[in-house]
């Protein structure tokens, strides 16, 4: 049998074909997630205890609606919020070291057994501080029971927990590490929207 093309120009052709395919499945680019990743660095995240994050939060109640900025700065034994805005009633500054808990605001400065009751206090609000420093690195609380659903890409995309339910909208990558962008944390008619312009893993103070 003859062959309308010599057998070395086909075999040609299809090495051709063959490299135009590897060149469409080019790495992903930096920015894009890809699965495997959040396993990948999950001991990691776990293990960040130092780290701050720059942000704004809103707040949304059947009666009201309004927002505030964020600066929040972890250590291992201390933290500090500092919440600057509408909600926070000017400027506010939230404190926790060795279970030692102040407020100081504009009225003075303020100390209760637990951060929520201070907050509740002196805000009229509260979020669960505690287990709120692991949901904003996408990680679920250490003390109670979970629920947790993750994405396409095996990163969690819904989290419950406490009475509160938590979705991860957008990520961001610093420091080598992804962590969470964008999240909406509702509670009953309560829902609080994170939304993080900056993440520092690591940074001393």
């Amino acid at each position: 049998m003859r062959y309308p093309f010599p057998l070395r120009l086909i075999a040609a052709l299809l090495l051709l074909t063959l490299a135009a395919g590897c060149a469409r499945q080019a790495p992903l680019p930096e920015g894009q997630r890809a699965a495997g990743q959040w396993q990948a660095q999950v001991e990691r995240v776990e293990a960040l205890e130092t780290w701050q994050l720059a942000g704004k939060v809103g707040l949304r109640t059947p009666e009201d609606s309004t927002s505030a900025t964020l600066d929040w700065s972890q250590y291992p034994h201390y933290y500090r919020l500092l919440i600057s805005g509408p909600f926070g009633g000017g400027r506010t500054t939230l404190e926790g070291r060795e279970g030692r808990f102040s407020l100081t605001n504009a009225e003075g400065r303020f100390e209760a057994e637990t951060p929520e009751a201070l907050m509740e206090a002196q805000l009229g609000w509260s979020l669960p501080l505690g287990a709120l420093s692991r949901w904003v690195r996408g990680l679920p609380g250490e003390t109670s029971a979970h629920r947790l659903e993750r994405d396409a890409l095996g990163f969690p995309a819904r989290l419950e927990q406490d009475g509160w339910e938590i979705a991860y909208r957008d990520w961001t990558r610093g420091e080598g590490l992804w962590l969470p962008r964008r999240l909406v944390m509702t509670y009953g008619e309560l829902r609080v929207t994170l939304v993080v312009n900056e993440w520092r893993p690591g940074d001393d103070e």
